[in-house]
């Protein structure tokens, strides 16, 4: 079983690129708004019982798919600065340790921005279909985080993801296809 942890930005085509990779592999699915959209139609996003739950199910769905033996895509957006964040990554994806191979996905923000509008990702997230206030949340995140690493920086999601196997790839100008094809090539070199 491996876990290929897919980071980056919002709007980069973390969700979209880890299709790619599935339709094309043994690899499964997770994207972060799996929970996040269940959830809102019960908890506004960010309360007690929205963060709680939204954990939770996380935690189970990479526990129980590791100890089936399943390789599985993980999405997620992290703050590299952000201690809470990495140390709560690092607990998500503590069942598959020393089987974690890490891609980072980066776009510019235009190109970000034109993505965040895209069929296909507005209608597997329904709390970005405000396209609007989705593409101020993207511009607000840009401007308060770093969200893709930076080698020897000693930040905590800069060392976290220094652990693993780790490849970037800047998919402005690729496809998702293109873009899954280098990842699948560079897990079987990789690995």
């Amino acid at each position: 079983m491996r876990l290929l942890l897919i980071l980056g930005p919002p709007a980069v085509g973390k969700m979209t690129v880890g299709r790619a990779v599935a339709g094309r592999s043994d690899f499964r699915l997770f994207h972060n708004h799996h929970s996040i959209e269940m959830l809102l139609d019960v908890f506004d996003y960010g309360t007690p019982p929205f963060r709680t739950l939204n954990t939770e199910v996380r935690r189970r769905v990479l526990e129980e798919a590791a100890a089936a033996g399943t390789d599985l895509v993980f999405t997620f957006v992290m703050g590299m600065d952000e201690e809470g964040e990495a140390g709560y990554l690092e607990r998500l994806v503590a069942p598959y340790d020393g089987h974690i191979a890490v891609v980072e996905l980066v776009a510019d923000l235009d190109t970000r921005l034109g993505r965040n509008r895209t069929e296909h990702r507005l209608a597997e997230k329904k709390s970005k279909r405000d396209v609007d206030w989705s593409d101020n949340n993207v511009r607000e995140l840009e401007a308060e985080y770093r969200m893709t690493s930076e080698p020897g920086r000693d930040a905590p999601g800069d060392r976290l993801v220094a652990r693993w196997p780790h490849l970037v790839i800047d998919n402005t100008d690729l496809s998702a296809d293109e873009t899954a094809e280098r990842i699948l090539a560079w897990l079987v070199t990789d690995q």
